[in-house]
């Protein structure tokens, strides 16, 4: 389990990338909802923090793909492979969160120490 910050901290609207191995980003939507998915986009090396969240998924900055927050699914493509979903729970105020124990699915030339 990480401790990835204060819930005070994380405004809705925002997100954070957690440098995990492979990162997290973590997502608090506008509507209030918490949501943790692996952060690189898996058809080219992007942070999916860095992109658009809009209702239940997230665009990545790069190409365009979308993420469902919560089941990773891909929306749209180029990206065909999913992302790992992560477990999140507030703890003391604390955002709190349980890595999933699957295998990632990283882009072509990425390994989950860095680059293949």
């Amino acid at each position: 389990m990480h401790k990835a910050c204060p819930l005070s901290q994380l405004a809705p609207g925002d997100a954070l990338r957690l440098d995990t191995t492979p990162p997290i980003a973590l997502f608090h939507t506008e509507e209030g909802e918490l949501f943790a998915i692996d952060d690189t986009c898996t058809h080219q090396d992007a942070s999916l923090a860095d992109g658009w969240v809009e209702g239940c998924e997230v665009e990545c900055p790069l190409h365009a793909s979308k993420f469902n927050l919560r089941t990773g699914a891909v929306d749209a493509p180029p990206a065909k492979l999913p992302v790992r979903v992560h477990e999140v729970r507030v703890i003391d105020g604390d955002i709190m969160i349980t890595e999933s124990g699957d295998v990632p699915n990283l882009p072509p030339g990425l390994s989950v120490g860095g680059p293949a």
